[in-house]
């Protein structure tokens, strides 16, 4: 289970690809979208978005984990995603770099078990697989 504190740095990292990516995570009444398969919507299209800690306190390196239910939907609405990797700086959060991926061009995955809580499988996606250098 994610801990308040990655949960914390999520926000901050969704909030700054919103700002960067020019998505709107609101209605037309300033409510916050809620959709379990995306953040955000960019002219219509659903957008979402992904965050890992460069490192983790154990030292492996992050990763970020997609859903395969939610990635199906997204893949079909011709969704695209938003990656940020970021490190803990003092209490706040310093995003490192970003990324936009349609979601049709995301890097083939192996699903597996894990995802219970979210009813689907998952896969957990290297920095290197989106990052590429």
């Amino acid at each position: 289970m994610p801990s308040h504190k990655a949960n914390k740095h999520g926000t901050a990292c969704e909030y700054y690809l919103a700002d960067k990516y020019n998505v709107r995570l609101t209605d037309e009444e300033g409510k916050r979208l809620d959709c379990s398969w995306y953040d955000g919507l960019r002219n219509g299209t659903p957008w979402e978005f992904k965050a890992t800690a460069h490192k983790h306190s154990d030292g492996n390196p992050g990763n970020f984990k997609i859903y395969e239910k939610y990635h199906e939907k997204l893949r079909q609405q011709k969704g695209w995603y938003g990656f940020a990797v970021y490190r803990i700086r003092g209490t706040g959060t310093q995003v490192l770099k970003t990324t936009a991926v349609r979601a049709s061009r995301l890097p083939t995955v192996r699903w597996h078990g894990g995802g219970d809580h979210r009813g689907t499988r998952q896969a957990k996606v290297k920095l290197e697989t989106i990052f590429r250098s």
